[in-house]
């Protein structure tokens, strides 16, 4: 195998994280050169992730060091919240993380952004985008996203995957309450009436007037009832609730005639959701993968499940000894219904067929 995964936890930021999970990917795929490296690094490192990328290129004696910070990563083996960490891939071979311009409309792109980078300007340019948003412990890093062993300037950066063959889906792990309906009113981010009618009123009657859950429910939007039926829906979380009008107020703008259902973030539909994505995936490959990439959102992570993850569970029972490498981030971004969409609370799966 040309591909393989390492993981260093450490007590400090220091770079010799970042040598030793290349040195023990570069041990696991039996390789002394590496075309390019995935590095991600926990969000201590994003004040000065420069002398860990160095340490990485060197270890893998290449300079395409590719990745970014977050609040937590994982690989096959383990995950890592709240301490300072190193998580890579190397890649030896056919198989390499190489940059693409002029892309061509239906190529797989590897996306990673800092939060300030995402931009609908980026996201809708030619290529299917899938990965996630990076980000650090204050916001205040020189930068938290890299590429060929640098920082990204523009905050953002893409490379393709060549030598592979590769499909992308998200899961995004709710339970929806009663069915879509149509905005027959909205105005900006407030949705007003719902189906003909009112906004609020439609969601007590979906929780059955029960206390809402508000940090708990989500807004499932689409442009027709064919996009939600094969998961082609965005998920928005709810800001607030207007008694006097009667009306929702989402992190999301909306237009009238899209399609909107309510529904509840829960651990046993993400995780059916998560296992339907990945047959589905598996069918599409038409083959074993022999690695996997993974962008989970924080809040979906050991947060969301009590201290487990049962998603990163999932994978490595699904696919024993399958190299994964991944993060916890504040956003994932997936192709979906022709458009590349950022994502809230959900998990973003890439397998790939050496």
């Amino acid at each position: 195998m040309s591909v393989a995964s390492g993981l260093a936890i450490g007590s400090q930021p220091r770079p010799e994280l970042a040598q030793r999970a290349v040195r023990e990917a570069m041990q696991k795929a039996g390789i002394e050169v590496a075309n390019s490296v995935l590095l991600f690094l926990t969000s201590e490192f994003a004040r000065d992730p420069l002398p860990a990328l160095k340490a990485a290129s060197r270890e893998a004696s290449c300079v395409q060091v590719v990745g970014c910070s977050a609040p937590g990563i994982f690989t096959d083996q383990d995950w890592v919240l709240d301490a300072p960490a190193a998580a890579a891939m190397v890649f030896g071979g056919d198989v390499a993380l190489a940059p693409v311009h002029d892309p061509e409309p239906e190529a797989l792109l590897l996306a990673l952004a800092a939060p300030n980078a995402i931009n609908t300007t980026w996201l809708s340019q030619p290529g299917r985008r899938f990965g996630g948003v990076s980000g650090d412990a204050t916001g205040q890093g020189p930068f938290s996203v890299w590429h060929s062993g640098k920082g990204a300037i523009a905050g953002h950066c893409e490379v393709g995957i060549s030598g592979v063959r590769g499909v992308v889906g998200a899961a995004h792990g709710v339970r929806m309450l009663g069915e879509a309906r149509p905005v027959t009113a909205c105005h900006g981010h407030d949705l007003i009436f719902l189906g003909g009618k009112p906004a609020l009123d439609t969601l007590h009657h979906a929780c059955q007037d029960d206390p809402l859950p508000l940090h708990r429910l989500m807004a499932g939007v689409a442009d027709s009832e064919a996009d939600i039926l094969h998961g082609q829906y965005r998920l928005t979380a709810l800001v607030g609730a207007n008694e006097a009008e009667r009306s929702v107020t989402l992190a999301r703008r909306l237009e009238p005639g899209q399609r909107v259902f309510w529904a509840l973030r829960e651990t046993g539909a993400a995780q059916q959701d998560l296992a339907g994505t990945v047959d589905q995936l598996v069918a599409y490959l038409d083959g074993q993968p022999g690695f996997g990439l993974l962008f989970s959102c924080l809040g979906r992570g050991p947060y969301f499940y009590s201290g487990v993850d049962r998603d990163l569970e999932l994978l490595q029972k699904r696919f024993p000894g399958m190299p994964l490498i991944g993060l916890y981030g504040n956003g994932e971004i997936a192709p979906m219904h022709g458009v590349n969409e950022l994502l809230q609370y959900s998990a973003v799966l890439g397998l790939f067929h050496v």
